[in-house]
């Protein structure tokens, strides 16, 4: 079983999207909890950092109700269409998100490069893994 750890504010930020000074700021304004080190490094508790990240979950993207609860923002940076069928691609943060769709839908949602999309994904098979770094 991996123990709940302690991350560095360049590990939060990379956890979570953003520059580590943004992390910091959050730190400083009380947003989110930190402790020093022995070495007088800012630590963010595991614990602390998940419900950060869980309350900063936007729900509100003016999609409606749906049961799809994976939601990434982000900016499409590749369309390759052809007569049929359209592969488009999301940098949604550090991720990457490629979808199959069929031409038509691509064209009705006007999928271009540089456009914002939300890739909504629902699935009843999801693999978890943990880092070979992270195991005890």
């Amino acid at each position: 079983m991996t123990a709940v750890t302690t991350f560095r504010i360049s590990e939060a930020a990379a956890l979570l999207g953003v520059s580590a000074d943004t992390v910091r700021r959050w730190v400083d304004a009380g947003r989110l909890p930190a402790q020093r080190d022995d070495h007088g490094h800012r630590m963010v508790d595991g614990a602390d950092l998940a419900s950060f990240a869980r309350a900063q979950i936007d729900t509100e993207d003016g999609l409606g109700l749906s049961s799809a609860r994976n939601r990434f923002r982000g900016i499409v940076t590749e369309v390759i269409r052809d007569a049929v069928m359209a592969q488009v691609e999301i940098a949604a943060g550090p991720f990457r998100v490629v979808s199959l769709m069929s031409r038509q839908a691509a064209d009705e949602l006007g999928l271009e490069v540089g456009a914002v999309a939300i890739a909504v994904i629902k699935s009843t098979n999801v693999v978890v893994e943990i880092p070979d770094h992270a195991r005890t």
